[in-house]
């Protein structure tokens, strides 16, 4: 035989230890990736990164900075070099590329760093439980899990979960994600023989305020195509979400004693009041559900003269949100006449927009990402988001961007838990759709 030719009993050998390495996310013990994400969300959801969706700047909140920098350091630690923090709190960090394979598109994943302000994030008291009895689970301030109204919680028996104590939300939305994708980083650099391409991974703040990524670096991301780790249930897969709009509705009246105020006053208050009355019950959050859209009055103050109401708009379908947006008019014009001498003005604005059509331009990338819930035998359920991502966003700029599961459930809320094989099976997945994007 030649000198550096290879027998057929050698050639065998290193097919099967090149199918090992390509198979050995998929065999791992799960019990690996449930260490690798457990400690680090019970970190993380130490952090108060409540955003504030008042608020102008970027980031809104002080605290998103802290998460920001313990992440860079814990990338440090972890040997990664190319770590940049931005001015205005964006992480961008990059895995790199195993040898041979520099050629290879990068790919991204992407987490956000804030919470919901519409639940306290401070001082969060995560309660873990190893072996869930499948019983109601009681909370502080007379709540509690009730697996006879929820199935979700009802199929963790046995399994192991962390929920709030009822006095806060919990933040798996999004750590759970954040936990996730800095797992699978760090399961990858303990396991140099799988082989991957250039892995962006990108931690942003104020999600939850629908800004829409302001002040984004776009110009430095090299990936042509991203994920993001901020959905539910096991094998939740998203690629379709609402169309939406924020609308600031302003009220101005007219003050008078109130003694002699009749056909004199015009009060602002009243005229909120009205308009919010106006925007139908049929078509809001919580009378709707699946494909249907909604108006959704956030908040609402003021007084006689000045008064402002704040109203979200959300449609799967653009032209139904137009409609809506165009309905706002209507509604004011209709409390104007109603309120002689008083004044509504509606500012509305476009957060993000439907990312299923740009998505499906790039079928390829919802291709691979079947492939790697397939290898690891998770069960695909596609369905909208009924809300949106830093994704949705990353997709209309040019970066097709599907939504994957975290094992989170009931977000924004009092009643958050995370189930931890789930978070565990996300962080594999992430793991294994990077090798599958390396192994083209």
């Amino acid at each position: 035989m030649p000198r550096g030719a290879i027998s057929n009993v050698e050639k065998t050998s290193l097919l099967d230890h090149t199918f090992y390495m390509n198979t050995a996310i998929i065999n791992e013990d799960k019990k690996i990736f449930t260490q690798l994400t457990t400690s680090r969300f019970l970190k993380y959801v130490g952090f108060n990164t409540t955003s504030d969706r008042h608020e102008e700047a970027t980031p809104s909140t002080p605290g998103q900075w802290d998460l920001a920098k313990y992440l860079v350091e814990e990338l440090k630690g972890l040997g990664l070099k190319d770590i940049e923090l931005t001015d205005h709190c964006y992480v961008i960090a990059r895995l790199p590329a195993s040898p041979g394979k520099e050629s290879i598109p990068a790919v991204g994943f992407l987490a956000h760093l804030d919470t919901s302000s519409e639940v306290s994030g401070e001082n969060i008291k995560a309660q873990v439980i190893e072996n869930y009895d499948g019983k109601p689970i009681i909370l502080g301030a007379g709540l509690s899990l009730d697996p006879a109204a929820d199935a979700d919680l009802a199929a963790q028996k046995s399994k192991a979960l962390i929920h709030t104590d009822g006095s806060t939300l919990l933040g798996g939305d999004d750590k759970a994600g954040i936990a996730a994708i800095m797992g699978a980083v760090e399961y990858l650099l303990k396991h140099p023989e799988i082989s991957h391409g250039t892995v962006e991974l990108i931690f942003t703040p104020d999600e939850e305020t629908g800004k829409g990524l302001p002040e984004f670096p776009l110009a430095t991301l090299k990936s042509k195509a991203c994920f993001t780790l901020d959905g539910g249930p096991i094998g939740e897969l998203e690629i379709e979400c609402f169309n939406a709009w924020g609308a600031n509705i302003k009220f101005t009246g007219k003050s008078m004693h109130l003694g002699t105020a009749r056909g004199i006053m015009a009060n602002a208050a009243s005229m909120a009041a009205s308009f919010a009355a106006m925007l139908p019950r049929s078509e809001s959050p919580e009378a709707t559900d699946a494909y249907y859209g909604y108006y959704c009055p956030l908040e609402i103050h003021g007084d006689i003269e000045n008064a402002v109401l704040e109203v979200f708009i959300r449609d799967f379908d653009s032209k139904g949100a137009e409609r809506r947006v165009a309905a706002l008019d209507v509604f004011a014009r209709a409390v104007e006449s109603q309120f002689s001498g008083g004044k509504v003005s509606v500012q509305a604005k476009a957060q993000y927009f439907n990312m299923k059509e740009k998505i499906n331009e790039k079928p390829e990338i919802l291709e691979k990402l079947k492939t790697a819930f397939n290898n690891l035998g998770i069960e695909i359920h596609q369905k909208p988001i009924r809300g949106g991502t830093d994704g949705s966003r990353l997709t209309e700029l040019g970066i097709p961007t599907p939504n994957i599961f975290t094992g989170g459930r009931n977000a924004h809320s009092r009643l958050e838990w995370v189930s931890i094989p789930e978070m565990a099976a996300a962080c594999q997945l992430t793991a294994e759709l990077i090798r599958l994007w390396g192994n083209n």
